[in-house]
């Protein structure tokens, strides 16, 4: 639902910027390799900004730590209307490791309404493209099949020592 008015909205060109709100900058290289010429997102028409005021998506990385609050609300305040949010790694996602930190408000979620999160300490780079280009209706999702086993029931303990008794019959015979 949100894909097809994302691709209604932004039909041409994204501008991005990129927002580190106190990560371990894991997840900022990740960020800044897809902008590198080997997976060179710009052929998706998605160009890096320095200016929240120019750009169309946000991407937060890390865990929102209370120096850093004001700051990104202030930057997702300065973007301009319609956009689009978007949480990548763990620590955006929900705090990450240090989600019960003193310092730490918890996931980007505490700061900013995220729209699309993109999982993993750090997340690989064709996850980060995958989950933009899947927000934005330029790619179909693709999800592995899910196959469910009935595993047998066991066998209770009385039926196998029992079973284990009458085929060890010979032990019971040398004894004696």
């Amino acid at each position: 639902m949100l894909s097809k008015l994302s691709k209604r909205i932004f039909p041409k060109s994204l501008w991005v910027y990129h927002c580190n709100s106190g990560a371990c900058n894991g997840c900022d290289i990740e960020i800044l390799n897809v902008l590198t010429p080997y997976y060179d997102i710009e052929r998706f028409g998605m160009k890096l900004v320095a200016s929240p005021r120019h750009a169309d998506v946000m991407l937060i990385s890390g865990a929102v730590t209370r120096p850093t609050l004001p700051i990104v609300k202030k930057a997702y305040d300065a973007m301009p209307h319609p956009k689009l949010v978007f949480g990548i790694g763990s620590c955006a996602t929900g705090g990450g490791c240090w989600f019960d930190c003193y310092n730490v408000s918890g996931g980007a979620d505490k700061a900013v309404p995220i729209d699309y999160y993109i999982p993993g300490c750090p997340p690989r780079p064709e996850a980060i493209i995958y989950g933009v280009a899947l927000a934005l209706g330029l790619v179909d999702k693709k999800v592995a099949p899910v196959e469910l086993k009935q595993m047998e029931f066991p066998i209770d303990m009385y039926e196998r020592n029992r079973a284990w008794e009458e085929r060890n019959v010979i032990y019971e015979l040398l004894k004696d």
